[in-house]
């Protein structure tokens, strides 16, 4: 198996595609919402639509696709999906209104404003009791499930 092997790889090829398209789309789309292009845009991380999320759905039905969608390879791929599709819808869209308040609390200082009392959302990732209790329902669920398909 040589590194050349790695172009003949149509998952990977299907999500480095996806994530492209994505990435490029973002542009036009833009410019049809402000009517100015942001070539920025082709680099930065955000927009419409998610790159990361075309990238791993991607990646993830490719996997099915060749694997078989009741392989372990595609669970795993399907599981990293829905965990970056819901990192890139939750917390990091939280973190972004966090980053704008921010902004905004600036430009309020810089102009001799008071600052409005809006409160940010503090808790954005989870505790360690919080990752542990999810980490022992993943193992249950799955030993039930596999015992079950016994």
């Amino acid at each position: 198996m040589s590194l050349g092997s790695i172009f003949h790889n149509p998952a990977l090829i299907g999500a480095l595609i996806a994530w492209t398209i994505a990435q490029v789309a973002k542009v036009p789309l833009e410019y049809l919402r402000t009517r100015r292009w942001n070539w920025v845009l082709l680099f930065r991380a955000g927009g419409m639509p998610s790159s990361h999320s075309a990238l791993v759905t991607a990646v993830a039905h490719g996997v099915g696709l060749r694997a078989g969608f009741d392989s372990a390879l595609f669970a795993v791929s399907a599981t990293l999906a829905v965990v970056v599709v819901y990192d890139a819808t939750g917390i990091r869209r939280q973190a972004g209104k966090h980053a704008a308040l921010i902004n905004a609390m600036i430009q309020d200082l810089a102009s001799g404003h008071p600052l409005k009392q809006e409160e940010l959302r503090e808790v954005l990732g989870h505790t360690p009791l919080e990752a542990l209790g999810g980490v022992l329902l993943g193992l249950v669920v799955a030993q039930l499930t596999w015992m079950l398909w016994q």
